[in-house]
């Protein structure tokens, strides 16, 4: 039986690039498994990547896709599709709950009439950092990288 207290089990969707996995999005990810019983990640599509970071990936979708399989706390992953949030994807998964990390630039309230429009009914609950929003985060760790190994 699911932490919903009855036979249907609580389906948790997360988004985004996770491009160099680190501790951050472990914990985001460990956090937003522990709103349900079920954890989908939709990783961005490469073309997604370099609209929104305008940087080449450093990793494909399908490693990424890979590597977010490999976390124990992940039940399935999508690619997603270019552009913006793929709804008709989202409607096919069925969250129940839909988990924003603390630093994607997304309009909970925007996003949940937005899924209103799809006839998605998930709550969109807004994961805040662990520690210190710097501490992990990718652009960073490519800031250090290259300070390190490229002077």
């Amino acid at each position: 039986m699911g932490k919903s207290g009855e036979g249907r089990k609580i389906r948790v969707l997360v988004g985004g690039v996770f491009d160099i996995l680190h501790v951050g999005h472990v914990h985001f990810l460990r956090q937003a498994k522990e709103l349900g019983d079920e954890l989908v990640v939709i990783v961005a599509h490469d073309e997604t990547v370099r609209r929104q970071k305008r940087r080449e990936p450093l990793n494909s979708a399908e490693e990424r896709a890979e590597l977010l399989s490999a976390i124990k706390y992940v039940d399935r992953v999508y690619i997603g599709t270019p552009g913006t949030i793929d709804f008709e994807l989202v409607k096919r998964i069925d969250p129940d709950v839909i988990a924003i990390g603390p630093d994607q630039k997304f309009s909970c309230e925007r996003l949940k009439e937005e899924l209103k429009r799809y006839g998605i009914n998930a709550e969109v609950i807004r994961i805040p950092y662990l520690y210190k929003k710097d501490r992990a985060k990718t652009s960073k760790i490519i800031q250090r990288i290259i300070e390190t190994y490229c002077e």
